[in-house]
């Protein structure tokens, strides 16, 4: 196995980069090439500054076996290996490699990253790896087959709701209050006869309805800190590149024919991701957030999307909705 250090993303062809992606452990949006190397333009929206890219893919009689996409910065104190896409705006991150090949592809990895890499580095620093990654054990299992240390720890939340049922069906599955108060909502949103949900068209032109979307995430004040200008940068060419490839799920609740709130989500491997979403307050009276939240997992009902996953965050919503948690994990490594 050869493993070889590139100086750009350009260097990894895209169709090769997203065909491994889509046979690996790490098949979320956030591995996919358009996603990482936006990311990289804007080093994931100015959370870092000057990091140095050590991107590193493995290769067996000129096929690609593995990623490993990481970069160099100072970080806690001491200079460390991140995976690019941490630690904010990436729900989830991992290496991109077959699970059957990972026992092949880690070794060879930390091989070259101790004794290959020029830059010195003391700490190995992963976030956002699922709980179930197969990455988790073997990275354990190598550390303790060098002397190196490890510590892993649950970094945040990641509530989801099953579904591969009717929409009726899964109102009966949460509390019964709940169950009642959606219903509830939705009953006096559609007797209104001001509401109106809908779902963007993968083929529309995006820029205006971009716009909309983060004229209303800015109405929430802790959004509007979020969201200066190089995140903003950051989010829309994750959205175009979404657009692009044709996951992106963009839906509005329009009322009096004004966009009320909006729920921007990754329509990827059969599930809804939620990623964000925006609301509106001069219209509370109809709870626009709630009502499109129902509309959005009634979409994902109607249309055979198994899970609905409301990625990192533990707010109390998610799971009034009935969101079970799984969690992300960071797994730190020492020399």
């Amino acid at each position: 196995m050869e493993i070889k250090r590139h100086n750009d993303f350009s260097e990894i062809d895209p169709a090769a980069w997203n065909t491994l992606v889509e046979q690996s452990i790490a098949d979320t949006p956030f591995s996919r090439y358009e996603y990482l190397s936006e990311w990289w333009k804007t080093r994931g929206g100015g959370e870092w500054k000057n990091p140095c890219l050590a991107l590193l893919s493995a290769w067996e009689n000129d096929q690609l076996l593995g990623i490993a996409p990481l970069f160099i910065h100072e970080y806690e104190g001491q200079q460390t290996l991140l995976l690019i896409g941490s630690i904010e705006i990436s729900d989830y991150l991992d290496l991109i490699v077959r699970e059957a090949d990972l026992p092949r592809f880690l070794p060879a990895l930390l091989d070259f990253l101790a004794s290959s890499l020029p830059e010195t580095w003391s700490a190995l620093d992963w976030y956002n790896l699922p709980d179930a990654s197969p990455t988790l054990p073997a990275l354990r299992a190598e550390a303790e087959r060098r002397g190196w240390n490890y510590h892993e720890e649950i970094y945040r939340p990641t509530p989801r709701i099953p579904l591969n049922c009717s929409f009726e069906e899964y109102l009966t599955r949460i509390d019964k209050k709940q169950r009642h108060e959606i219903r509830r909502k939705m009953r006096r949103a559609a007797e209104s006869g001001r509401v109106r949900f809908y779902v963007v068209d993968k083929n529309a032109d995006i820029e205006p309805e971009l716009e909309a979307f983060f004229h209303l995430m800015v109405q929430e004040p802790n959004k509007a800190l979020f969201l200066r200008d190089v995140m903003r940068d950051q989010m829309s060419r994750s959205i175009r590149a979404a657009h692009e490839y044709g996951y992106l799920w963009l839906g509005f609740l329009e009322v009096d024919g004004v966009k009320a709130a909006a729920s921007l989500n990754f329509d990827y491997n059969n599930k809804l991701w939620g990623y964000n979403s925006g609301l509106s307050r001069d219209f509370m009276e109809l709870s626009p957030g709630w009502v499109l939240l129902a509309h959005t997992i009634e979409w994902c009902c109607e249309n055979g999307r198994y899970e609905f996953d409301f990625m990192r965050g533990d707010e109390e919503y998610k799971y009034r909705f009935g969101g079970v948690n799984r969690y992300v994990m960071r797994a730190r490594i020492t020399k």
